[in-house]
């Protein structure tokens, strides 16, 4: 009923950058939340950054100054435009969501995730 895809994934190299896009489809009445969390091997999902829907913002403390988040309400698309990556931000990178579907009900929903290598 609803889905999550992200793209703008790949490998750069340290210092480089590298787009997010998330675009979220199906009976979508409002999104409440979008944002993005990240997984590194062996440790545990970690919030990156989420933006509502008034485009108030909150980023992880690795995240600031680096990265930026924004979205496109009328395209149900959220953004991580993310610079001066390094290695340590290498990770799997998930689309986040709180959506409101046609007919009321809400929930929580996550992309598949695209992976983010940072390596010379």
């Amino acid at each position: 009923q609803v889905q999550l895809v992200e793209s703008g994934g790949g490998l750069v190299q340290p210092g480089g950058s590298l787009r997010l896009s998330c675009a979220a489809s199906g009976s979508i009445s409002s999104i409440n939340v979008m944002g993005w969390y990240r997984q590194a091997p062996e440790k545990e999902r970690e919030l990156v950054a989420i933006i509502t829907n008034a485009g108030d913002t909150n980023y992880a403390e690795f995240a600031k100054g680096r990265f930026t988040i924004s979205r496109d309400n009328a395209k149900n698309t959220v953004y991580l435009q993310m610079n001066s990556l390094k290695p340590e931000d290498t990770a799997v990178y998930y689309c986040y969501a709180v959506i409101v579907l046609v007919g009321g009900r809400s929930g929580a929903y996550w992309g598949q995730g695209t992976q983010v290598t940072v390596s010379s």
